[in-house]
């Protein structure tokens, strides 16, 4: 008779550190871990119940994704956000998603679409916020978001190009996660993806890439307009 015996595949050092890992990106992108802050080891190990081998292994990785930056004799930071990087995000993803959705739409076929009809759906049903009364972050809709703009390109024929898409979408999330406070009774989103879900199903592939990236050039002037104000905040010295 054969004895089941428990897995430790779960407790694995590889599998703990990809969990940090992935907690740790999640904080990060949504701004709970705000940029600039200093990573120190002793919260970091107290807050994800880590030791600091799957910690520093961690944040090296989020090192080469650019959303954390060590200092020499200084230790680990979030990344900064600056209104230079927002425009180059911003720029670069409109160029590649573009390249991108032009390239799904010339291979679209009833399956493609009739996925891209669900996950628009799916969205749309889900409340953007938890609470009607002030904005509290769905993360429902957050990943349903993600999934309906994931599956407009999924269809390029090209993963290195997805890929660097999805890299794009997480370095821009945590500037939209800053602003979306203040974006959630004054920007019409639904109909956006919905006009761009439009577009799509007509096959109009220059009104459809468009629309795609007005909704990414909008997403960053909102976020611009917020960042200067605050700055602008920041600056003011009190009366002497």
């Amino acid at each position: 008779m054969m004895i089941d015996m428990p897995s430790r595949a779960a407790d694995s050092p590889a599998t703990r550190a990809t969990s940090v890992y992935e907690r740790l990106k999640d904080d990060i992108l949504s701004a709970a871990l705000e940029p600039g802050r200093k990573l120190q080891l002793r919260f970091l190990m107290e807050h994800y119940e880590a030791g600091q081998t799957p910690l520093r292994e961690a944040l090296n990785r989020l090192t080469t994704e650019d959303l954390v930056i060590g200092k020499e004799q200084r230790g680990f930071f979030v990344k900064p956000i600056s209104l230079e990087e927002l425009g180059e995000l911003t720029k670069t993803r409109c160029w590649v998603e573009g390249l991108a959705l032009r390239e799904s739409m010339s291979n679209a076929n009833a399956a493609w679409e009739e996925a891209l009809l669900v996950a628009h759906h799916r969205l749309e049903r889900a409340p953007r916020s938890l609470n009607p009364e002030r904005f509290e972050s769905n993360p429902e809709w957050e990943r349903l978001h993600r999934a309906f703009h994931a599956k407009l390109i999924d269809g390029c024929g090209s993963r290195p190009l997805i890929g660097f898409c999805e890299q794009l979408a997480d370095r821009l999330n945590r500037y939209r996660a800053l602003s979306s406070r203040k974006a959630f009774r004054v920007r019409k989103v639904n109909q956006e993806h919905g006009d761009i879900l439009k577009a799509v199903m007509d096959r109009n592939i220059e009104e459809a890439v468009r629309l795609l990236q007005l909704h990414y050039e909008q997403t960053a002037a909102f976020i611009r307009t917020d960042l200067e104000s605050t700055e602008a905040n920041n600056t003011i010295q009190p009366a002497s």
